[in-house]
This record gives C-alpha cells, structure tokens and sequence, in this order.
C-alpha cells in the first residue's frame, strides 16, 4: 500500500485553489466524472414507476396551493413540522413527477408568492435535475427524458419566463436550472430553440433580464459540452457575452454576469481564439473589464485570464507585456480578492510551461504539440520583485486560520511555482532579498526571508543550491531554537523539511549537507521544537519525516540508529500532548513515526518491536470508551485510523525483516482481535486503515492466516459490498490479492463468495469506476491462488474481460485523465489474464483456456495498433502474450501464427529502453519459439 501522505506544508504554503469558479456564487459544482464503466447493463430506473393512465392524481391547481405552504413549513424552525412537509413533497414527488415538477416550477414563476417559498422551489428543482453520484445523475437524467413532452414544455416556459422577474435570487435559480435542462436536452437533441430564445433576450431594455439571461449562458456553457453546440450558435453566445462586458455596458451587474458567463464560455472559443481579429477583440475587452471601477468586475475578469492562460497558452506570446503590466499594478494596489486572481495568472502560467518541459524534457521540435514560449523566463527580471514585495504583506494571524489564503501565501506559492520553471535562473534574484531581509528586528522582514529561500529549494541545482544551504543551515537551526516570532519558528522549520526532502537522500551526487557532525544538532533542535506550539511542533514534525526519508536506502549505516529510541519516545510523546489536535499536530506526528519506523534498519528493529504493545494498548484504549459525543467520536475515529495505519508500518517493516518475523507474530491473534473490534466502529476512514494493516498482516502471517478468514469473511464482504465509501472498496479489493499471495488455495474456501461479490461490482452502475481495473486484477491474483480450481469461475470471467477489453481497446481518450484510466482498465485486464493463464499451467485442463485465446490475440493487437499504451501496459501485454505461449505450448503457435502484430509486438518491447519491458520481452520470446517450434 502506498506511504501516507507527508505531514502538511504549513499553512500558508498551502497549493493555491485552482478552481477559480468555486469562488463565485452558485458555482461550487465539480465536472462530472465520465460515466463509470457498465459491463453488464442494469435498469436505471428504480423506485416507483409514475402512476399509468387512469390513476388518480392531485390536480395541479390545487397542489400548487397547498405547495407554498408545505414549501414553507419545510424551512421551519420547528422540526416537526419541517419533517412532515418534506415527507409531503416526497410523497408527491413519488406519486406523480410531472404534477411536482410542474407546481414547483409554477411556484419559481409566480411573482405574489413569498421568496423563501419560491427559493426552495428552484431549489427541488434543480435537485431533482442533478446529483453528485455518477449513477444517480444517469438516473435523474432518464427520468426527465422520459417524461411527458407536453408538461416538460410547460415547466421550461415557466423557467423562461422567471428569467423578468424583479426578485433577484428566483432568477439566478431560474438560470441555474434552465442550463441543468439543457445539459440533459442538448445533446440529445432537444430543446432546439433555447439558444435563441435565450439570446432575443439579450436585446431587451431591461437590465435584470440581461443579466439573468447572461448567466443563463454561462450555466449552459458550463453543463453542455461544445461538442453538443453548433459553432454559429457559439458564435452568437461569444458576442452575446463579450458585448455584455464591454466597457459601454452601464448596469454593472450586466457586466459582472457577462464576464462571469465568457469564464464558463471560454472552452467553447477554440475556433474564435484562433482567429485574430476575435481573439484579439475577446482579449481588449477582457483586459478593460480588470480595470472597471467595480472590484468583483475587476475579480472576474482575472479569472477569465487565468483561465485564458491554460485553455489557450499558445496564444498569449502578443499580450504577455500588458498583462505583466494590469497583474502588477493589480498585485501592488488593488483589493486582495482582484490581486489573488492576479498572482494566480502566472502561478497558471507557471504550470502551463512545467507540464510543457516535462513532456518534452526540454527538447523541442517543430512538431511539438505546444512549444514553450518561456514566458517565465521572459518575465523574471520584474516578476520576482513583484512576488518578493507579497511576501512582506503576512497577516498576524495567518497560521492559525486553516482556511487561510493571503497575499503572502499567493506570492510564496507563485514564486516556489517560478523556481521550479526556471531552475537556477530565480536563486541570484532571489538571495539578495534574503541576505538584506534574514537579521532584520522586524519579524515580518525575517520571515519573508526564510519564506523566500524556502520557497526555492524546487527547481534549481544541487550544485546550485548546496553552498548556500551549507551556510544557512546553522543560522536557521538557531533561529527554530531562539527566534522570538512563532511565525519565523514556523516558516524556518518547514524551510528545513524542504532542505531535507530536496537536498539529502542517497540519489544526490553533491556532497551530503547532513553529516556525522551535525546530525546529532539537526535532531536535537528538531526534537526541541516538537515541544513547541502545535504549529510550530507540526512542522518540526514535518522536518524529521524528511530527514528519516533521506536515510531510507542507508542500510545498516543509517545516522539516525543512535537516536533512534529518543525520536520515538519524543513523537509518542507528541501525539499525548493536550493541545495535539490543533494544527494536525497529532497526525504529523503519528506520520513522522510511521515514516521513521519505514526507514529504520535490522539494528533498531527490536525498538520497533517495543512499540508493538504500546501502540496496541493504545488502540485497545480507543475501543474501551463509551457514551461519546458526536465530536468525541470523530476524534477517537480519527485517532483509530492513525494507529491503525502506524500497526501497518510496524507490521511490514517487522514481518519482512527474517530476524524479526516469527517474534513479532506472536502478537498476531491479538492484533486481529482489535482490527476485528475496529470494524465495528462504523467509519470509512478508520475500515481502509484497518484493512491495509489485515493485508500487511495476511502477507506477514502467510498461510498461518487462515485462521482469522471464518470471523474476518464478513467484514471483507461489507467492504466489497460499500459502493458508497468507494476507496473501502478499493482497498478491501486489494487486500483480497493480499490474502491470495498469502494463503494460496486455502482461500478456496471462500472463493465463491468472493467471487460473486466481485462480478456483482463490475455489473453495478454505482460503483465508481476507478475501483474496476483492480477488480480485473484481483481475478488474475485469485486465478493463481486457486490454479486449475478456477475453472467453475471461468464462464462468468472471461466474458466480463472480453467485453471490458473490447470497450479498453476501442476507447478513445478525449484528455489525460481518460487515457490513464483506460490504460488502467487495459493493465487491470491484461494481469487477470495473466494471473489465469498462469493459474492453469502445467494443468490438464488447460484446454478450457483454448476458446477464449483468439480473443487474447485479438485485444493485444488492438492495443498495439492503437499505440497509446504506456510502458506500464506495454510490460503486461507483452508478459500476457509469453504466458499464453508458455501455458497453451503448441496449440497457442499457430494462433501466435496468424497475429497480425505479434512479432512486431515483440521486436518493439526487445529494443525498449524500459528494462523491464525487455526482461519480460526476453522470458516471451523463449515462450513464443517454444511454442511455435513445438
């Protein structure tokens, strides 16, 4: 299982938000996931069919009387009263849909009703439009198809025609579900006529009807995809919204609705962003409306920037001069909100050119998708000032507020974000300030000096680097020690940790900057400022989670092996402090022993050992308590889930190490008894920390395991079966794999179980789709636990893979994100069909296995076709085509025979630069001339 996430950076270093439109009213709606993979079709609809014809339904006129008072009974202080209204809305909602849908669309319409009555009206609406959950958003989606054609255009004039009202907020409701509509319609089709209809507005005299319709349009552009949107339609929105922001606009809430609708546009303008004269008509006015005299104009039109920098970065190289010139005069006089957005430009930037020169490694060709224009590079000389200038504006109380977000920490972000751009370019621009700033009596000065010197540390050289930590090492430890500012204590003890984590480890060729001479004072200052306030203690935690992770490949050697048992007494003494729930001061600490713990060696292996019954009395404490509170329960799961994960650590380092194994077992029976009592507590976050442990556990105990699978079964059933708390799922599927290296075929009992649950999941529409490639996996890891034994599971698998391999092979990825799922998928399948090919090798049913290997064939072909395997696939695929060889030997020939791409499958994977592509493509061509010799 992967290591915990390091201990926080601190708070005000904090990655900046990235999706602007999270600040902006009623825009806090992540993008849909794309659908989740469906092998096996189920109904979408469920629940209460609608009633047929001939039913008795309440007459709309009617209900629509009661509705307002039951609208507002269900906003009642009285908790009575609200339960039974919204029993009544249900019950009329699950009775007839058209009649609710169509009241409480009346109700947002209807001007001499009360606002409150008709806010929640919009609101039902709208939710009975859309839903988080992938599954239930396809549910919702087929019910409005599904409705009846004549009330659907009744409820969409009455949402229209809310679009005049005076009342502000039943307007934007209006707006927001106009485009949930849309987003349902458009692509298939329908509503042709909203467009326009919305766009004939445009040109009404009234104000409040521009602006709605205006937002109207930035919701549509943000629920339909433009693919679904004929250009000449875009077209006409683009001028619809960019005319709305023109400076010649008088009403600025026009304004404000037109610049926050080209956000949501933006991705709609590739072809107008590629034609000069539009481009350069849609940047004069974006850039006009940062200069308007109204400060959420101004904020929306940076965000419009930001966004411009990563959908159309190529585009930018004409205006980068005048925006340097707007984000600076921004940054150094406007209003926080409208200067954050301004930093956020070229932090955006800055992400644009990294992914651009990691992608190409910082080669260009002419055919390079998006050259790198450099603009950071460009840009240096007067962006670094003008960060170094944020960095003095702190707050006083900035590290205490967790959601903080200020100048400082934007321009301390940013400029971190410019280090890793440029590299050694930013250090001579940067020291000065440092040098000038670090001894200043002001703490504001010292701590902007060490924020900055901090910040730096990702991007250039160690060779760069190294001399100048080299002599602020020793200033900075007394500084942690001595300086009078908590926040200078703070900034100085994370600026260590980023010492630690870029500038010490075995893989660096400079000479270390920790030795024998100052590790012991490293450790003594760190483990100092553990005692320290929680802010200070965290990231002092933070600093030696770094330093242990260095010494991770240091062998028998390791420096930290004499102060072992004082860092472990000094991090357990942390998690009792009092005030260790402030500042994750208790999780930095359980995480910091956890990683000191991962990177200890043979020589401190029996002070881990002593930590075994300490953490286990501990955990048995947490399941003693009774009668909690709701918040003393959630600290307590919170508490659970750090000590479970730390029994995981200690379980792996121990049961992997021979001198350790068999003393440390004899703690099983007790360990699986508390893992067993944890699963009682009904918690997501506490049920994966626990299953990864029973997984680290099984590895160790190995067949010995089988003990605990009769009373452990259930809980790994309710965890296959947890749809909701998907990464239970997830996990509790991966420790399936873990049980099968384990207990080999003394899983077979339980197998049918198994199995049946896991093929439930890959049918299921409301399970997320990330948890279905290790679900493949899983079979290929059962398959060879069980060998010959898969056989009955062998009809209900193999068409699942194929029809899973079909969809994998033939999906196009539309973005990066798609791609690397897919290529999850493929791997996911391609190790289930290793793991059963395998499974029956050396069997005498080896035969069942014939059938299905066209089809094998058939999907490694595909995939090689389609080249956008990456290499991860490219060593499965070429593994999957030897083991088809090696377990099917003669008959498997003639199939590999007549493969279209086999052969240059093969010669491809033998000349990889990947070492492992050509080990496995090695062991499948001595497989392959075997088989097809023989």
């Amino acid at each position: 299982s992967p290591p915990p996430s390091p201990p926080s950076l601190p708070l005000r270093r904090r990655r900046r938000l990235n999706h602007v439109a999270d600040r902006l009213p009623g825009r806090a709606r992540p993008q849909p996931a794309p659908p989740p993979l469906v092998l096996k079709p189920l109904p979408l609809l469920s629940g209460r069919a609608s009633p047929g014809p001939g039913t008795a339904r309440p007459t709309i006129v009617n209900m629509s009387l009661d509705v307002t008072q039951v609208l507002l009974s269900a906003q009642s202080a009285d908790g009575a009263i609200r339960k039974h209204a919204e029993e009544s809305l249900k019950q009329f909602q699950e009775q007839n849909l058209p009649g609710f849908l169509l009241s409480l669309s009346s109700e947002l319409a209807n001007e001499e009703k009360p606002e409150e009555s008709r806010r929640l009206a919009g609101l039902i609406l709208k939710n009975a439009l859309d839903a988080k959950e992938q599954h239930r958003k396809n549910e919702l989606f087929q019910r409005w198809l599904t409705l009846d054609s004549g009330a659907k255009a009744q409820i969409k004039g009455l949402l229209l025609q809310t679009l005049a009202s005076p009342v502000a907020s039943a307007r934007s409701t209006a707006s927001q579900v106009i485009a949930k509509v849309a987003g349902i319609e458009i692509p298939q089709q329908q509503w042709p006529d909203l467009i326009g209809s919305l766009l004939s507005n445009i040109h009404q005299v009234q104000p409040n009807v521009k602006q709605a319709t205006l937002e109207t349009l930035g919701y549509l552009c943000e629920e339909v995809s433009p693919d679904s949107v004929d250009q000449n339609e875009v077209n006409k929105i683009l001028t619809a919204v960019v005319q709305g922001m023109n400076a010649s606009e008088a009403n600025s809430d026009v304004r404000l609705a037109a610049t926050r609708a080209l956000y949501n546009a933006l991705g709609f303008a590739q072809v107008n962003f590629s034609n000069d004269m539009e481009r350069e008509y849609i940047m004069r006015v974006v850039c006009e409306a940062t200069q308007s005299p109204e400060v959420k104009i101004r904020q929306a039109a940076f965000e419009c920037l930001v966004a411009i920098s990563s959908t159309y970065y190529d585009k930018l190289a004409k205006y980068m001069q005048d925006i340097f010139n707007i984000t600076a005069k921004a940054v150094r006089g406007d209003e926080e909100s409208v200067a954050l957005q301004a930093i956020e430009f070229w932090s955006s930037i800055c992400d644009e050119e990294i992914d651009i020169l990691d992608e190409y490694s910082s080669e260009f060709t002419a055919d390079s998708d998006v050259p790198c224009y450099y603009f950071i590079k460009q840009a240096l000389p007067a962006l670094v000032p003008m960060l170094l200038e944020t960095l003095l504006k702190q707050e006083e109380d900035q590290d205490l507020d967790e959601g903080a977000w200020n100048l400082a920490m934007a321009g301390g972000t940013c400029l971190g974000l410019v280090a890793r751009t440029v590299g050694d370019d930013i250090v001579p621009l940067v020291m000065p300030f440092v040098e000038e700033n670090i001894t200043k009596p002001d703490w504001r000065q010292r701590e902007a000096a060490t924020y900055a010197f901090g910040s730096i540390l990702e991007g250039p050289s160690a060779d760069k680097l190294a001399p100048l930590v080299n002599v602020a090492l020793n200033f900075m430890l007394t500084a942690l020690m001595k300086d009078l500012s908590n926040h200078v204590k703070d900034t100085t003890a994370w600026t260590l940790g980023r010492i630690f984590e870029f500038l010490h480890g075995s893989a660096l060729e400079t000479p270390p900057i920790i030795t024998a001479e100052n590790c012991q004072q490293i450790l003594t200052v760190l483990l100092h400022s553990m005692k320290d306030v929680p802010n200070v203690a965290e990231k002092a935690c933070g600093a030696l989670y770094f330093l242990a992770q260095g010494y991770a490949d240091a062998g028998s050697a390791s420096p930290l092996s004499p102060f072992f048992q004082d860092i472990v007494q000094n991090l357990l003494m942390v998690t009792h402090r009092e005030d260790a729930g402030e500042s994750r001061l208790r999780t930095a600490a359980y995480e910091t022993l956890n990683e000191v713990v991962r990177c200890s060696t043979e020589e401190t292996a029996p002070i881990v050992m002593q930590l075994v019954p300490v953490i286990m009395m501990e955990l048995h404490q947490t399941l003693e308590a009774e009668k909690l509170s709701t918040d003393e329960r959630e600290k307590r799961s919170e508490l659970q889930g750090l000590l479970c994960g730390c029994l995981q650590v200690i379980i792996q380092k121990l049961g992997g190490m021979e001198s350790t194994k068999y003393s440390f077992l004899q703690y099983a029976d007790q360990m699986m008894d508390l893992f067993l009592r944890v699963f009682a507590c009904r918690n997501a976050t506490v049920h994966e920390e626990a299953m990864l442990a029973i997984g680290a556990l099984a590895y160790a105990a190995g067949p010995n395991f089988a003990k605990y699978m009769t009373q452990f079964y259930q809980y790994l059933e309710m965890g296959l079966q947890n749809f909701e708390e998907y990464q239970v799922c997830a996990i509790t599927v991966g420790v399936v794999g873990d049980l099968c290296r384990a207990l080999e075929d003394k899983i077979l009992p339980f197998c049918d179980g198994i199995m049946t649950q896991l093929l439930k999941d890959l049918s299921s529409n409301q399970l997320h789709r990330s948890v279905k490639p290790p679900i493949f996996s899983c079979f290929g890891d059962i398959a060879l636990a069980i060998g010959e034994n898969f056989e009955k599971y062998l009809i209900y698998a193999m068409p699942m893979l194929q029809s899973a391999a079909d969809l994998s092979a033939h999906t196009t990825a539309t973005d990066d994100e798609m791609l690397d799922y897919t290529n999850q998928l493929r791997n996911g399948i391609l190790e289930a069909y290793s793991g059963i090919l395998q499974g029956f090798k050396s069997s005498p049913k080896t035969q069942l296995l014939m059938p299905y290997a066209p089809h094998i064939l058939q999907f490694l072909d595909a995939l090689y076709n389609g080249k956008d395997m990456d290499d991860t696939v490219m060593k499965t695929a070429i593994g999957v085509l030897g083991d088809l060889a090696d377990t099917l030997g003669v008959h498997a020939g003639p199939l590999i025979n007549q493969s279209t791409s086999s052969q240059a499958f093969l010669e491809e994977c033998l000349a990889s630069d990947d070492p492992l592509v050509k080990e496995s493509a090695d062991w499948a061509r001595i497989a392959i001339s075997r088989a097809v010799s023989g």
